[in-house]
């Protein structure tokens, strides 16, 4: 395959100025989010890029971002595809907390296991806890038993892989142009697989906000190579 496949991690949003956990909590893109967006769009519209299919997070911040980004790039009409499994990973007890409160409490070295570490889960929500998906209007139809109460990143990378076999994969062995806008930590879980990550390395990879990855995979899927440059 040619490079069909272009990930991007959403702008800038609101809880990025407070420093507090965003995760499944739905949060709107800051003026530089929106601003992030629209270089990335001017990016690929110069580089002549285009799109079969967009596919994104249930978040607004996906949504937004994609949307100001094939407005730069003056795209014409495109399907988007919005999936749980694109959103963010799910930080427990931890979401609307600021991050360095949790580390002054918690310590540095756990507080780090759960905002960047692979297995470790941070705090469950209790089942009553407002902030539980269950009681969010985008999740009615989700089974409960997709809707977690924490989330480590391996159980994030766990629930967004099926929809990279079952959907991105084959659209893109059938030379489908994929954008694929998501979040940190998804987009995290994503590159490890590709790129046959370990734990220890995918703690130190870092997922720019609104900076374009090109991404060129074998007729098997696999990664060949992956660049920052739309040439």
């Amino acid at each position: 395959m040619d490079a069909q496949l272009v990930l991007l991690r959403h702008g800038h949003s609101e809880w990025n100025i407070s420093n507090r956990f965003t995760g499944w909590t739905d949060i709107v893109l800051t003026e530089q989010g929106l601003a992030e967006a629209t270089q990335a769009g001017r990016q690929l519209g110069e580089a002549d890029w285009r799109f079969d299919e967009v596919h994104l997070s249930l978040l607004q911040r996906t949504r937004q971002t994609a949307e100001t980004l094939l407005q730069a790039m003056q795209h014409p009409p495109v399907p988007l595809f919005a999936s749980w499994r694109l959103n963010e990973r799910h930080y427990g007890a931890l979401q609307g907390l600021d991050k360095q409160a949790i580390f002054t409490a918690w310590g540095e070295e756990q507080s780090f296991k759960w905002w960047r570490g692979y297995a470790e889960r941070p705090p469950a929500l209790a089942y009553d806890d407002p902030r539980h998906p269950r009681f969010d209007a985008l999740y009615r139809q989700l089974p409960a038993k997709h809707l977690p109460a924490t989330e480590s990143l391996a159980d994030c990378q766990r629930r967004l892989l099926p929809y990279w076999h079952d959907t991105l994969l084959p659209r893109l062995r059938a030379n489908r142009r994929l954008l694929v806008v998501s979040h940190g930590n998804t987009l995290r879980g994503l590159l490890m697989h590709l790129q046959k990550l370990t734990a220890n390395e995918v703690e130190r990879l870092e997922i720019p906000a609104a900076a374009p990855l090109f991404c060129r995979l074998d007729d098997h899927g696999e990664l060949l190579d992956i660049r920052s440059d739309s040439a």
